[in-house]
C-alpha cells in the first residue's frame, strides 16, 4: 500500500521496502523471560522429525559456552533410542542428564530432573519431550500434563517453551505452531535445517500471525551449529546469500 502511493519507486526501492517490512515483522514479537528463581525450566516441543532432540543437545552446548550450567531431562520415553540419542548429545556437550527407563511416565522424569537440577546447582533444565503430531489430541494432552507438573514444582515454570520447527515445512508450520501454542503455551521458535536450500520464510508468518519470536536457528549438524536468531542477519540471508553461514 505504501509503495502504491509512490509509484515512482523503482525495483531496487521496492526490494528495500519489502526488506524493511520483513525486518519490522520479525523484530516485533517479544517475550521477556520472567524468572524469580535460580533454576529456570525450558520445555522443548515439536512434531517428529524436526531435529528436536538434536537441538536440545545444541542448546545445552550453547548455554554452557555462555557460562550457564545446564541439565538435560530426557522426557521422551516412548521413541525407540530417544534417550540414548539425547544422552549422546549430553556427553558431547559435557553436561549432566536425567533419564529413566523406556516407557516411564514423562512427568515423573521431569520431576526427578527438577530435584537433580537443584541438588547439582544447575541454573537451567532443558526438557526433551517426545515428538508428537499436532493432530494427535491424546499426545498433545500429555504435553499439557508435563507442563502442569513443571509449573507445580518450580515457581513460574516453564520459563520458556521452545518449539522446534523444520524450516522446510512451509506454511504447514503455522498450523503446527498454532496447535502447540494453544496446548503448551509456546513462547518462542527454533527454526532448524536452514543449512540446506530452505529459506525459512515461514518464520515471517509465525512472527506476524502468531506473535512468536524466533529464538534460535539451526544451520548444520555440528554441536555448535545453533545460533541466536537476529532479524538483521536473517533478512540479509533471505534476500541475499542462499544460506545463513556460521562463519
Amino acid at each position: 500500500e505504501r509503495v502504491s502511493r509512490n509509484s515512482s519507486q523503482d525495483g531496487s526501492s521496492l526490494r528495500s521496502r519489502v526488506q524493511a517490512e520483513v525486518l519490522t515483522i520479525l523484530a516485533s514479537p517479544k517475550h521477556e523471560l520472567q524468572q524469580e528463581t535460580t533454576l529456570s525450566v525450558v520445555l522443548v516441543v515439536g512434531v517428529n522429525g524436526t531435529g528436536k532432540t538434536t537441538t536440545v543437545g545444541k542448546l545445552a552446548e550453547l548455554w554452557k559456552t555462555e557460562g550457564r550450567v545446564p541439565l538435560i531431562c530426557a522426557a521422551d520415553t516412548f521413541r525407540a533410542a530417544a534417550v540414548e540419542q539425547v544422552a549422546t548429545w549430553a556427553r558431547r556437550a559435557g553436561v549432566d542428564i536425567v533419564r529413566s527407563s523406556p516407557g516411564a511416565d514423562p512427568a515423573s522424569v521431569v520431576y526427578d530432573a527438577k530435584q537433580a537440577g537443584k541438588a547439582r546447582k544447575c541454573d537451567v533444565v532443558v526438557i526433551d519431550t517426545a515428538g508428537r503430531l499436532h493432530t494427535r489430541t491424546d499426545l498433545m494432552s500429555e504435553l499439557g500434563k508435563i507442563r502442569r507438573v513443571v509449573s507445580r514444582e518450580v515457581d513460574g515454570a516453564p520459563h520458556e517453551v521452545l518449539m522446534v520447527l523444520d524450516a522446510t515445512v512451509g506454511q504447514n508450520g503455522i498450523v503446527q505452531a498454532r496447535q502447540f501454542l494453544d496446548v503448551a503455551g509456546v513462547t518462542g521458535v527454533i527454526l532448524t535445517k536452514l543449512d540446506g536450500t530452505a529459506k525459512g520464510g515461514v518464520a515471517i508468518a509465525i512472527a506476524e500471525e502468531l506473535g512468536l519470536p524466533i529464538r534460535y536457528v539451526g544451520v548444520g549438524e555440528g554441536i555448535a551449529d545453533l545460533l541466536p536468531f537476529t532479524p538483521e542477519s536473517y533478512v540479509e540471508a533471505l534476500f541475499g546469500i542462499p544460506r545463513i553461514s556460521t562463519g
